[in-house]
């Protein structure tokens, strides 16, 4: 059997984080490997480039006055990564054998790599609802989002009503952050009352465009090339109704990508991300780094995500030097 080849360093996602990472390393002559992943037709699996590849105009990472479309964004991280030296394969890494070193990774093609360090950057996907105009729409830039943070202050969603699904905190604050915006705002939860805490409702129920739909579920969203409504059904009479909106957020939670690490032996929180103790990158297994939205649960932006996978090109090339890899 021919022995893997091993490199110092695999980098596995290829968002922000994880081109952020193979750039520093690349400039570091650590030749990194960035598993970018096999393209996807399901928005809710990660995909390679990450949730960037479903955001149109991004106007709020440094350097683009303009604006810039995420995809595009995406490519040319990866061509300044490819730049310094970065090699690129379009496969997942299905599995980790971190127990022996160097690590052993198990990828979709059927082969196994070595790697003396490994950077883990595979992100987050945004749970959705899962209905056919919402993925289309969402995948087109036709006005369904989720992430108000990231696209919110577009000219497209001024002065107009929106919307945000979901009922906790971070719902409340998407919404609250959408009312600088909307005409009106409006929560839609399919209960009757919220489940985010008691001074997140406050705040946005103090807006003057703020408004809950309680006991109320969106079954499908209207539109063409934009969003021009949803058709919400009540989930308690089961009567349905439809709601004119210029742009709707999904706010019912996140999931990250580590289904991979599963018996790895990398610690995950409770919410099954990725666990650092520290501000550094490093997890429980020495030589194992993240950086990124399979980090954080809090952030989740493209500017956090490429400091944190800096954080972790940095960490990695430090670890390995102090051990003599070279």
């Amino acid at each position: 059997m021919t022995t893997p080849e091993t490199h110092k360093l695999v980098i596995i996602g290829s968002g922000p984080a994880g081109w952020t990472a193979a750039i520093y390393a690349a400039r570091a002559q650590l030749r990194p490997v960035v598993y970018s992943g096999v393209p996807k037709q399901n928005p809710s699996i990660v995909l390679p480039g990450g949730q960037l590849m479903l955001t149109t105009e991004v106007e709020n990472y440094p350097g683009f006055p303009h604006g810039i479309m995420g995809p595009e964004m995406m490519a040319k991280f990866q061509e300044q990564a490819e730049r310094f030296g970065t090699s690129v394969i379009g496969e997942d890494v299905e599995r980790c054998d971190f127990s022996q070193r160097p690590f052993v990774l198990h990828t979709s093609d059927g082969k196994q790599v070595r790697a003396h360090a490994v950077v883990i950057a595979t992100g987050a996907t945004a749970n959705w609802l899962g209905l056919k105009n919402e993925m289309r729409l969402a995948t087109s830039g036709g006005g369904v989002s989720a992430c108000a943070v990231c696209d919110g202050a577009l000219p497209v969603f001024r002065d107009q009503p929106l919307a945000v699904v979901g009922g906790g905190d971070t719902a409340m604050e998407e919404a609250t952050y959408l009312t600088k915006f909307g005409s009106t705002v409006y929560i839609i939860h399919r209960r009757d009352s919220l489940r985010a805490s008691k001074i997140m409702q406050k705040r946005f129920l103090d807006r003057p465009n703020a408004k809950v739909l309680y006991n109320k579920a969106v079954v499908d969203v209207l539109g063409g090339d934009r969003i021009s409504g949803v058709l919400l059904e009540d989930t308690v009479t089961k009567e349905r109704s439809e709601l004119a909106l210029a742009g709707l957020f999904i706010a019912i939670g996140h999931t990250p990508a580590t289904a991979f690490l599963k018996d790895s032996g990398v610690e995950l929180d409770e919410s099954g991300y990725v666990a650092l103790s520290t501000r550094s990158s490093r997890t429980n297994i020495e030589g194992v780094f993240a950086g990124g939205d399979v980090a954080d649960s809090h952030y989740r932006q493209a500017v956090t995500a490429s400091g944190m996978g800096c954080q972790a090109a940095l960490d990695a090339e430090r670890w390995l030097a102090a051990r003599g890899v070279d």
